[in-house]
């Protein structure tokens, strides 16, 4: 079964792929997890994108796409994969099609822009360590400080609100078009579902099993 997870930054895509993945037993490809695996193993698609990166410049997207289809030609992914946020642009998709690689099903995500702030603003991180505390979900002891060390927590650039609502406008300029691309593609579409990111994890993860005639 090829899968790709689409929804904006914070809706919960990673954790929800990692979970279909295990249930599947196929593997989660991601655009970061393709990069650096590309750039470790110096293929020439790696030391490309990495010129790119170096250079603090976004790595073009025939790049990433030859990186995806060479990732999903390895042996691990003849069984399926799951796409996870990835494609991210329109053209990105029509890439895909023209390298006939087929999808089978589409599923969107959806959490409301305020529900994604309230989950990614409230982030805070332990540096030294990578600790993940939440000023609501998980918050530390004492607020502000690492419950092991009473260092101090910082909130990345990344998941201030001013950065999120940015990252939010992008995915609707940019990914949402995917959404009205897969919808309506003509001939041997893939099934095309949406579904509610708000909830326990593992109903939500249950409910994906549901979409996909899943049966354990």
């Amino acid at each position: 079964m090829r899968i790709i997870l689409l929804g904006a930054p914070g809706v919960g895509k990673g954790t929800q792929a990692s979970l279909l993945a295990q249930a599947l037993n196929i593997p989660k490809i991601a655009t970061g997890d393709m990069l650096r695996t590309a750039v470790q193993e110096q293929s020439s698609l790696g030391l490309k994108a990495k010129s790119f990166m170096d250079a603090g410049h976004l790595v073009p997207d025939d790049v990433i796409i030859g990186l995806a289809v060479d990732r999903i030609h390895q042996a691990d992914c003849q069984p399926g994969f799951i796409f996870d946020g990835f494609p991210r642009t329109l053209a990105q998709a029509q890439a895909l099609q023209e390298h006939q690689v087929n999808i089978d099903q589409v599923i969107e995500i959806q959490v409301s822009d305020e529900e994604i702030i309230h989950r990614l603003s409230g982030r805070r991180i332990h540096l030294s360590s990578g600790r993940i505390y939440h000023t609501h979900f998980n918050p530390p002891k004492i607020e502000g400080k690492d419950d092991h060390t009473g260092e101090d927590l910082i909130q990345r650039e990344d998941d201030k609100e001013v950065t999120i609502r940015k990252r939010l406008q992008v995915y609707r300029e940019q990914t949402e078009a995917l959404v009205s691309y897969y919808k309506n593609m003509p001939g041997d579409a893939p099934e095309f579902h949406t579904i509610s990111g708000v909830g326990d994890t593992n109903e939500i993860h249950k409910k994906m099993l549901e979409l996909l005639q899943f049966k354990r």
